[in-house]
């Protein structure tokens, strides 16, 4: 063997890891960055133990601890999601943290003797979306938790192949973001297309609303529903920012815009100016689409909500559902002051909106969303205690999928291709296998919620009541939810017809 093979073969091996990450598919990292991104493997195994000496505590990081976020990682693989010794949360010193009172004796069936339906685990919605308002395309959701809206451009196509995929293993709806529909999208799941202030994908070449555009994407299908974006929590009343890098050829042509240049959408729409006139057009939608029409919004100034809520008691128009977003920040990124300190965070938010629909008696009518860190079974418990009837995950599926919370989704670079439209990046993510541990997440924390509800002695998370958590005032009490939100008896509750249908439907025959 001659002198220059010798010193090659300490290489070898290394370089056979190099070929190998670049052709495996499991590990968007190992792809993106061959061999140095082990160590980014290695480190995480002894997390805990450098952590427990010179670092931070598993849940003390945000915006995602690591505890929440290895639940995470774990659930989307199937893997033991369980924690051993104890909570790492200071509940007896912590204000305001939620504790879920389980009940000794419940009529509710064990969880092996329910029915859970032809995906085996499926939790449909405790309300018809629609059905109120008589809409042709009225339907029961399948999933009480399903996909919340991030478009085509601050996502990777990879990401929103994958994400899709597995919305429609696990039988949930996927909302398309305001970017409009792409190809991406039509791998199974049932969509909600939202549309923005931009009306991307329905507008035309001026950039204003084209009604006949936007029916041809909804018959174009899987469209299921309609959502028109107000506001979102990342950032309440300014408006979007998809930066130049990332309007591709593909992009600007499904949007209906510029290849490679900074793509805005204002902070307001032109086709309505008033409360009054959005539910003209709301009315509009869902007549010439046949499909339920909703919207989503932050929460601040709540005179929006009173005249809302007064027009739908008075007059025959009204949106089909309400999806509420936390101020707490989410996918979309923003000045600071606004990610931290514009709009309400959800819990309160949520609750004020509620309680107007609540106090003039037609909450039964509309179908409420949460989203906002709601991925997470705790927080989900208190959105559905709250009143909400279905909720959406964002950044939690985005983990599923193999996000490492970088928080660099504004800059083009994310490591694991998943916020990017880098094309070296988001080779990396592999849409087929990462499909299925988005169905594991959405799956698992179903099963969860289920497992709580029946702890709380009810079929489904719909029926948990704000008496059913309470929340600590440090170690030296606790106030139920109902007191601390002002809640009446049977308020965030369906009504009798549907709590018993839906109470029908989960304890139906095996």
């Amino acid at each position: 063997m001659s002198p220059n093979w010798k010193r090659a073969l300490p290489f070898l091996p290394v370089a056979g890891l190099a070929a190998y990450d670049l052709i495996q598919k499991r590990h968007a990292v190992l792809r993106n960055f061959p061999v140095v991104g082990h160590a980014r493997y290695a480190l995480e195994a002894i997390g805990p133990e450098l952590r427990q000496y010179i670092v931070s505590g598993n849940d003390e990081e945000r915006p995602f601890s690591r505890n929440q976020r290895r639940w995470i990682y774990a659930s989307s693989k199937l893997q033991n999601n369980y924690f051993g010794f104890g909570a790492d949360n200071d509940t007896e010193f912590t204000q305001g943290y939620p504790i879920i009172k389980h009940r000794t004796f419940s009529d509710i069936a064990p969880a092996t003797q329910v029915n859970r339906g032809s995906k085996g685990d499926t939790v449909p919605a405790a309300k018809m979306l629609g059905g109120h308002r008589g809409r042709p395309g009225a339907f029961r959701p399948t999933s009480v938790v399903n996909v919340s809206a991030m478009s085509f451009g601050s996502l990777s196509a990879a990401a929103i192949e994958a994400i899709n995929r597995g919305a429609a293993m696990a039988g949930a709806m996927h909302n398309t973001g305001e970017g409009g529909i792409s190809e991406h999208h039509r791998h199974g799941a049932d969509l909600v297309l939202q549309i923005g202030t931009s009306y991307f994908g329905c507008r035309d070449a001026q950039g204003r609303f084209e009604l006949a555009r936007l029916k041809d994407v909804v018959a174009s299908g899987p469209v299921k529903a309609i959502e028109i974006k107000l506001s979102q929590g990342a950032k309440p009343g300014l408006g979007g920012l998809l930066p130049g890098a990332k309007v591709t050829e593909e992009i600007a042509r499904i949007r209906g815009i510029e290849a490679g240049r900074d793509c805005a959408s204002p902070s307001r729409h032109t086709e309505f100016d008033s409360t009054d006139s959005l539910l003209d057009w709301v009315e509009l939608l869902a007549a010439e689409t046949g499909v339920p029409v909703g919207i989503k919004s932050a929460v601040g100034n709540l005179d929006f909500w009173t005249e809302l809520v007064e027009l739908m008691d008075t007059t025959d128009r009204g949106v089909d559902f309400v999806t509420v977003d936390g101020g707490e920040g989410g996918t979309g990124a923003a000045p600071l002051i606004f990610s931290e300190s514009v709009s309400l965070p959800f819990r309160l938010g949520f609750a004020r909106v509620y309680e107007q629909f609540a106090r003039a008696g037609i909450a039964d009518h509309v179908v409420f969303i949460g989203s906002g860190k709601l991925g997470l079974p705790d927080n989900a418990v208190v959105a559905f205690a709250l009143g909400c009837d279905m909720v959406n995950v964002a950044r939690e599926v985005m983990m599923s999928i193999g996000c490492v919370q970088a928080q660099k989704c504004h800059t083009d670079k994310c490591p694991t291709g998943i916020a990017t439209q880098d094309k070296w990046l988001a080779h990396g993510l592999d849409p087929l296998s990462k499909a299925d541990r988005a169905a594991n997440y959405l799956r698992t924390l179903r099963r969860d919620l289920l497992k709580v509800s029946e702890a709380c002695g009810v079929a489904h998370p719909g029926l948990i009541t704000t008496e059913d958590l309470d929340i600590l005032n440090g170690h030296e009490s606790a106030t139920s939810l109902r007191q601390v939100y002002g809640y009446e008896a049977k308020w965030g509750l369906p009504n009798e017809f549907d709590a018993a249908e839906i109470t029908s439907i989960m304890n139906g025959p095996c």
